[in-house]
């Protein structure tokens, strides 16, 4: 799978191995490195109070060891104030299927009758410590290609039931966030403050569903409900 540039996408440009995690991990902290000044996550365009819309996400337990592992590291950043995510809230999004007005539910069965026949098989990844973007403290993830080929499925998946991706698997940057950026920030600050946790042991982390989620905004804080979820064997 090749990955494209794009300025759209954060890193802009694909690590040189999609498989090696310190590669993967090199490669997102050299983009951060780059950043001079963090933005507020919030002022998103596409997303209000009443938004309501479908995804094919990958989902940790509350109970995982990913949970805990988090919850250690937003304890050493608590003073920068971030919007830390909860235990039920991490999350690796695939891709945005569409608003509720936009898909209608006969739609979703059938795209998920189309997903459940797919060839896909479960894997591990690695949440590897510690980065972040230009909108969230954030997990880089190895190996990529497992998910870049899930995300490739999905899309022909989604084509065939006239549901495109938003983005193309060519932009995908798989991360798991664990707090967002809540105003904009020198960077520069949140660099001395996670830098220490780069050295922190990662986590293995089985995936073994896909699940396909409608998805709210609370506050400051992304919610959902599942929809149903696709095992993967």
């Amino acid at each position: 799978m090749l990955l494209s540039h794009d300025t759209s996408a954060f890193p802009s440009a694909p690590p040189p191995d999609m498989a090696d995690p310190k590669a993967i991990a090199a490669h997102d902290w050299a983009a951060f490195d780059r950043v001079e000044e963090m933005s507020n996550h919030w002022d998103r365009r596409g997303w209000t109070p009443s938004t309501r819309a479908y995804y094919w996400m990958l989902v940790f337990p509350a109970g995982s060891a990913l949970a805990e592992h988090a919850r250690n590291c937003q304890d050493e950043i608590r003073d920068l104030n971030f919007d830390s995510i909860d235990a039920d809230g991490l999350h690796l999004t695939l891709g945005r299927i569409g608003t509720i007005e936009e898909v209608s539910l006969e739609q979703l069965d059938t795209l998920l009758a189309t997903t459940a026949a797919m060839p896909t098989g479960r894997f591990r990844l690695q949440a590897v410590p510690m980065t972040a973007s230009r909108g969230a403290v954030r997990y880089s993830v190895a190996p990529w290609t497992p998910v870049l080929d899930l995300h490739s499925q999905l899309s022909v998946a989604g084509a065939q039931r006239q549901l495109p991706f938003r983005k193309p698997t060519a932009a995908l940057r798989p991360h798991i966030g664990i707090a967002y950026c809540n105003r904009p920030t020198d960077a520069s600050i949140v660099r001395e403050a996670i830098r220490p946790l780069r050295d922190i042991d990662s986590v293995s982390l089985p995936v073994d569903h896909l699940h396909l989620v409608e998805m709210r905004r609370e506050d400051r804080a992304y919610r959902w409900h599942v929809i149903d979820q696709v095992d993967l064997v």
